[in-house]
């Protein structure tokens, strides 16, 4: 093996490795299920230690289809968008296919469609459109490919799977004694937003909690930092709901510098579980989502439309957990 190192290896050379036929090793490129377990796991060693990369041109060649999905999105500066982008395209990778990432600017529709038109005339696997706001809906709507498009964008519906864990913080909540809170919204362009505080309201409803207040960012720290600072008087809540991590920061910010303790004084709670929220001062408590996974669920339903190898990979189920840390505590008495 050591020898094949200056250059990149071939099927041959994995079904040598492997003690196998190279048909086997095509099969098992092409998604054959019907491959014994103990093959598989040779040829799956011999890839792996080969560091084996099939050449997908080639393939698409031979097969006449193409191995390349295109990617249109958008807010890759939100953590959720990109890492359901990053979940995406190991999923592909995995089942054969190239995800070429594109990324649209909402705010300039010219170029929006410059960049449909230039797609609509590239040889494609398939189309994946991930669209988190109302805008990029609109425009995915109007969008005609000769390929299999597939859109992805959060159901305007608080039963959506982003709301679903939003009841397990307000029960949390709840038990602590808490019954005032206030809410700090998201984008309202943005249908996760609007999931997540219909859900808010219900699991409020639900377990006898009032809502004194619903304040508005963009997603980012510095959004909820400013809608708290701006006010004359906070509202009489003695617990913060904010719908992502990076909000729950800055207002976790804006009230110590009000003077008040979190959680001593007030408890504070996020959504999306960043790797940056079990570091915050305090840790936080928030809602763990698997964006990879729903990247996967993505790719998955996308390779369906296709019908090609790897349409039959299964994707894990994102189950959001909430992460109970040391920015909640009982009200002050």
């Amino acid at each position: 093996m050591a020898g094949r190192t200056a250059k990149a290896a071939t099927i041959y050379d994995v079904a040598e490795a492997a003690g196998v036929s190279h048909q086997t090793v095509s099969r098992y490129l092409a998604g054959f299920q019907g491959i014994r377990p103990g093959t598989r796991e040779r040829v799956e060693r011999a890839l792996d230690e080969l560091e084996y990369r099939p050449n997908l041109s080639a393939r698409g060649l031979k097969l006449g289809r193409s191995h390349i999905i295109a990617a249109l999105t958008h807010e890759l500066d939100q953590v959720g968008p990109a890492r359901v982008a990053e979940g995406a395209a190991a999923a592909a990778r995995e089942a054969g296919y190239v995800l070429d990432l594109v990324t649209l600017d909402v705010h300039n529709p010219r170029a929006i469609e410059e960049t449909l038109r230039v797609l609509s005339q590239q040889t494609l696997a398939g189309v994946l459109a991930l669209s988190s706001t109302d805008e990029m809906n609109r425009v995915f709507a109007g969008a005609d490919f000769s390929v299999p498009l597939h859109v992805h964008s959060e159901a305007d519906d608080a039963s959506g799977v982003r709301a679903t864990g939003v009841p397990a913080v307000i029960a949390h909540l709840a038990e602590l004694g808490h019954r005032r809170i206030a809410h700090i919204a998201g984008a309202p362009n943005w249908a996760a937003s609007r999931n997540r505080s219909r859900a808010v309201a219900d699991a409020a409803a639900a377990h006898g909690l009032e809502v004194v207040a619903e304040l508005r960012g963009d997603w980012s720290a510095a959004s909820a930092h400013a809608a708290l600072a701006s006010l004359d008087e906070l509202p009489p809540a003695s617990a913060y709901v904010a719908s992502n991590d990076q909000m729950a920061l800055g207002a976790m910010l804006a009230l110590k510098e009000r003077g008040l303790r979190v959680p001593a004084d007030v408890s504070v709670t996020g959504v999306d579980d960043i790797p940056e929220a079990a570091f915050f001062d305090p840790p936080l408590t928030t809602l763990r989502v698997d964006f990879a996974a729903r990247g996967r669920q993505i790719v998955s339903a996308m390779l369906e439309k296709i019908g090609g190898p790897g349409a039959s990979a299964s994707a894990a189920v994102d189950v959001p957990s909430l992460q109970v840390r040391r920015s909640t505590a009982p009200p002050p008495a």
